[in-house]
């Protein structure tokens, strides 16, 4: 779904700058009870970069029968945000797949304010630009089987509305330049961005000469990718001297926000300057020269917000009338922080939609020298790649250790490398930054990773090997380990195993992927087994779903005694195709399928709907052309209502009501032309066509609201049991054989004459003979 156009609306806030209100809404959907991620509602937002505040406005409401569900209980609801790609949720408290990495998310449940309709609302301060997902899902149900059209049932609509207020204009920050700034007295703060490119090892934001009432009554806070915050990074300039705010191990490729904000009770205007230093880790004894060379103009986006597409290497930075900038010396030498290796890339397979395969140049196989470590980047597409799972595999060849206690330790970390320069380092943290941790020595050789709806770009892999010692790890001498490395994207972890399914979802422009169990498994990749089916179970309930479709047998032999072929044919017919669909429908592993499950399945409802027509027709004891005309007009019309919708509730309701008011104008008519109840026999009421009605009701009593997911196996085989007996006590019995018809006379008048040469019906020609025994009837 296309987001609706934003609305606008611009006004000056005179402390902090020129506002834009954007507002994006989504089409209310139904919320389905928690079963597995598959039965969740995902909704898919994006948050434009400068954003201040973002409110999500979360609208619920009951609907029943097209009306308001005042009647509907109260449900509560769980909504879901995670910023990047969509959260892993466990609501259940199930086990994930060992290897396998879990993000974190924000989770609100919303409560019950009105009895038809209720309003929650989530703030998120300095939201992080770019794709935001809502996640939202019912509490798990009963699992109770319903009929569908048996009643009006609670529908729970969720709807989200998304209102973001952004700046415009933020002022931009050129490496190496000095910005001078005057904060007016009502002014709070200045807010400046600074864009960070690649193969940047540190980030120094420095504030010069301030002069305030007070010395320098300044905090100094820096964020990444959005405007700081209270807990971002910060600096007190009136302690701090000189005011410098360095961040090691930056983002690349994306824009850090640097927040100047006066002391609260600090009046009058305060001056100073600020400048931003980067280092570059492939040159670490030298800054970023203030003009760059063109080729790092690549690095740099296009749109610069006030300050306009400003050629690198063309020309300085323009000037503003609030502030001036002018090129700051730098010393011909900084001191050394981080130094960075050459980052090598990897080749992009795609095979299907999550099916990507990441390759190595000259790998799989990869040397991890002992003075310096490997470093590798996974680029994962935006949008596209984020529904699915990354997975990461490492194998040590324990042959190249050559009898070292070498151990290659592997950080995957997002959007920067880390590349410590401390070689006895084995964590992949640092005070901003989280990555993960893999390891293979000689005895564990082997280590993988899983990280199910990654967040999308630049995924680094840095490989160090390090041999342990008395005192720790230390760098190894004259060993290079090689490594087998194996990196690719996948629907689901390990496909869901044999106890489960893959499936591939959508939310209208969106992909995604998740599992779906059944036999009791449960978790993220089916892996859960604590309330699974044993295999004995399966079999028992498959043995109860097929066998007990040898009920059918006595009806079948009391059709074809009392000469009833036709409707035996139905009976065997139903009886086999419910026995090999229960064979194959089954959730475990004791499944046995002859053909397409669609196929078994049409047949199974077809053959049990044709079963109750034949048998009601039957009953009414019509005239047989009649009856063979409303057979076949029942199973064309069966065969279409069931294309359109199987689990329907008049698709079983209707021919069945058709069918008992044929029958009972059937019995009307022959009552009234003989002024006797038919049947006309009381035993016939009481031994066949009570008991038969009696059991045929208890069988549709217990499918229509007894039938659970649990008690589904037996259940649904009473009804078997039940349908099949009640169809043995209903079958009329053989009609009276009328006595010998011999020759008709001829009818005087008008009429026609119909010969029926029986000579010619065996295939006699001679008219001599086959003029004989001719039977003429009028």
């Amino acid at each position: 779904l296309m987001p609706t156009p934003p609305l606008r609306t611009p006004w000056i806030s005179s402390a902090d700058g020129l506002f834009v209100t954007d507002y994006f809404t989504r089409t209310p959907r139904k919320l389905s009870p928690f079963r597995s991620f598959a039965s969740i509602e995902l909704f898919h937002f994006h948050i434009p970069e400068d954003t201040v505040i973002a409110v999500w406005n979360l609208i619920t409401f009951k609907e029943q029968g097209g009306t308001f569900g005042d009647q509907c209980p109260d449900r509560s609801i769980t909504v879901y945000f995670r910023s990047g790609a969509p959260s892993v949720i466990n609501p259940l408290h199930t086990h994930f797949p060992r290897d396998t990495a879990v993000p974190g998310s924000f989770a609100l449940t919303l409560t019950w304010t009105l009895p038809n309709r209720t309003t929650g609302v989530f703030n998120v301060t300095s939201p992080l630009p770019g794709d935001w997902f809502l996640a939202a899902h019912l509490p798990k149900d009963e699992g109770k089987i319903s009929v569908k059209g048996l009643y009006e049932e609670c529908q729970y609509l969720f709807q989200p509305q998304l209102i973001v207020q952004r700046l415009v204009n933020i002022a931009v920050l050129y490496p190496g330049y000095v910005t001078e700034q005057n904060m007016a007295p009502h002014n709070r703060s200045c807010l400046y961005k600074v864009f960070v490119p690649s193969y940047t090892s540190r980030v120094l934001v420095e504030v010069l000469q301030c002069r305030g009432a007070e010395g320098c009554p300044l905090w100094l806070r820096v964020r990444a990718k959005a405007p700081p915050l209270h807990n971002s990074t910060a600096l007190d300039c009136q302690e701090h001297t000189p005011c410098q705010l360095a961040l090691d191990l930056p983002f690349w490729q994306h824009w850090y926000y640097v927040l100047v904000e006066r002391h609260p009770g600090a009046l009058g205007t305060i001056s100073f300057q600020i400048t931003v230093q980067l280092t570059d880790c492939s040159r670490p004894s030298l800054a970023r020269p203030p003009f760059l060379p063109s080729s790092a103009s690549m690095n740099m986006p296009h749109s610069f917000g006030s300050a306009g597409g400003l050629a690198l290497g063309d020309s300085p930075p323009p000037t503003s009338p609030n502030s001036t900038k002018r090129p700051l010396a730098l010393p011909s030498t900084l001191p050394a922080t981080e130094r960075c290796w050459p980052v090598r890339p990897t080749l992009r397979n795609e095979l299907d939609t999550f099916s990507v395969h990441f390759y190595i140049f000259f790998g799989p196989n990869v040397s991890v020298p002992p003075d310096r470590p490997a470093v590798f980047v996974i680029n994962l597409l935006p949008v596209l790649d984020s529904g699915g799972v990354l997975n990461l595999e490492l194998r040590l060849n324990v042959s190249s250790l050559r009898g070292e206690n070498v151990t290659v330790f592997g950080c995957l970390n997002h959007e920067v490398p880390l590349t410590s320069s401390d070689n006895t380092s084995v964590t992949c943290e640092t005070e901003s930054l989280a990555g993960f941790l893999l390891s293979v020595n000689a005895t564990a050789s082997l280590s993988r990773l899983r990280i199910p709806y990654p967040q999308t770009g630049s995924w680094y892999l840095s490989l160090r090997s390090l041999c342990a010692t008395e005192h720790g790890f230390e760098p190894c001498t004259n060993v290079t380990a090689e490594v087998y490395l194996r990196a690719y994207l996948s629907p689901c972890i390990n496909d869901c195993g044999i106890y489960g399914q893959c499936k591939l979802l959508r939310t209208n422009n969106y992909l995604y992927a998740a599992c779906e169990c059944k036999a009791g498994w449960n978790g993220w990749g089916c892996t859960d087994n604590a309330e699974a089916f044993s295999y004995g179970f399966q079999l028992l309930s498959t043995l109860l779903l097929c066998l007990s479709n040898v009920m059918f047998v006595p009806p079948v032999a009391i059709a074809v005694r009392s000469h009833y072929l036709l409707e035996a044919a139905v009976y065997i017919f139903t009886m086999f195709f419910s026995t090999f669909y229960h064979a194959c429908d089954q959730p475990g592993i004791v499944v046995f399928c002859i053909m397409d499950y669609d196929v078994l399945q049409f047949c199974d409802f077809l053959g049990s709907l044709m079963s109750v027509w034949v048998t009601v027709i039957a009953m009414a004891r019509l005239q047989p052309v009649v009856k063979q005309v409303l057979y076949l007009l029942g199973a064309m019309l069966l065969s279409m209502a069931l294309q359109m919708d199987r689990h329907g509730l008049w698709n079983l309701l209707g021919p069945s009501l058709f069918a008992l008011g044929i029958m009972a104008i059937a019995w009307t008519a022959r009552s009234i032309r003989r002024r006797h109840c038919y049947p006309p026999t009381w035993k016939r009421w009481a031994f066949y066509l009570c008991p038969g009605a009696l059991i045929a009701a208890a069988a549709v009593l217990l499918y229509a609201f007894v039938e659970t997911e649990e008690n589904y196996f037996y259940i649904h085989s009473i009804w078997h049991l039940l349908i099949a007996g009640s169809v043995g006590f209903l079958l009329p019995p053989r009609a009276k054989p009328g006595g010998h018809l011999g020759p008709l006379p001829r009818r005087k008048g008008c009429g026609y004459q119909l010969c029926v040469n029986e000579q010619e019906e065996l295939g006699l020609v001679d008219p001599a003979v086959a003029s004989i025994n001719s039977i003429c009837t009028s």
